[in-house]
């Protein structure tokens, strides 16, 4: 394995930084809301999904039971 001097890793390390885009504060926010979106439609539809299934089982319980 090849070392290299601290100048030079620092100059590849700057070099590299200066390829990143970093995206726009729009960007940001637009993703960030997507996010808040989908998390509460995730979560309407798991508890959609648990008050089916509660229902399913409390109707199979109290047929039986």
């Amino acid at each position: 394995m090849a070392t290299t001097n601290p100048l030079q890793f620092i100059q590849q390390v700057r070099a590299e930084v200066s390829k990143i885009v970093w995206p726009t504060r729009r960007e940001v926010l637009l993703t960030t809301v997507m996010v808040f979106i989908m998390a509460a439609l995730t979560a309407v539809f798991f508890a959609l999904v648990d008050i089916l299934i509660r229902s399913g089982l409390q109707g199979i319980l109290n047929l039986f039971g």
